[in-house]
């Protein structure tokens, strides 16, 4: 792969037309958020144009996603309309061996795991800077909360053994999500030791939404690097 001739974007490129190879025509096909999934759009919207994949769905996690899949001419339905996915292809912040995910610094979380969990598949895209020993390492986990219950959060997450950060906009104002929600950036100094236990304590938290964590959901993941695209599976990993 010449990274060198396109750089982050290239990668991204060959990542999404790599994770493309998933798709069926007919397919109810979930459509993540972020800038590895724009590139995957654009590979539809070429394909569709060529006469393939006619009978396709698409289901957005975002208002973005929605947007640009509409001006690319994708077809678009709502949960209420497709609630069964055959496949969800979506980017992700950080991965580990096992497949566990960190996801949500594009602020698309809650949606983006209400329809991955309505997936028969998931696979994601990335390159490999996000592929990580521990999750939490490098990026932060992002927690959606009800702006109501906002204030409680930051001390309960500190027990938790993370320094929560309160999401801003370029204008100062707490980030809003689609869902009209707040996000808190959560930094583990050493990484999360327990993403099951973790995730078990967000859960039964009153006033968190929904957390990035994203365990056991993926099918795949299909990472791009200076080497070329490999494809992480479950119990082993295959390079093509």
């Amino acid at each position: 792969m010449d990274v060198a001739g396109g750089g982050a974007e290239a990668l991204k490129r060959k990542a999404a037309e790599r994770a493309a190879e998933w798709i069926r025509d007919g397919m109810t096909l979930g459509l993540g958020t972020g800038s590895t999934v724009r590139h995957l759009l654009d590979v539809i919207a070429e394909r569709r144009a060529a006469g393939e994949w006619a009978g396709i769905v698409g289901v957005p996690t975002s208002v973005d996603t929605e947007r640009r899949a509409r001006s690319l001419g994708i077809p678009l339905a709502t949960l209420a309309e497709r609630p069964r996915i055959d496949l969800t292809i979506d980017g992700a912040d950080e991965v580990d061996p096992g497949l566990r995910l960190i996801k949500g610094l594009g602020g698309a979380l809650l949606r983006e795991k209400i329809v991955a969990a309505a997936s028969r598949q998931l696979v994601i895209v990335a390159d490999d800077s996000k592929v990580v020993a521990r999750l939490g390492t490098k990026a932060p986990l992002p927690v959606e909360v009800d702006p109501f219950g906002e204030p409680v959060q930051p001390d309960f997450l500190r027990g938790l053994g993370c320094e929560p950060v309160l999401r801003t906009g370029a204008d100062g104002a707490p980030y809003v999500t689609d869902g009209g929600n707040h996000i808190l950036d959560c930094r583990f100094a050493s990484g999360i030791a327990d993403a099951e236990m973790l995730e078990r304590s967000l859960a039964l938290r009153p006033g968190i939404v929904e957390s990035g964590l994203f365990l056991g959901m993926a099918t795949a993941a299909v990472i791009a690097g200076a080497g070329g695209v490999r494809v992480m599976e479950r119990g082993g990993e295959a390079t093509s």
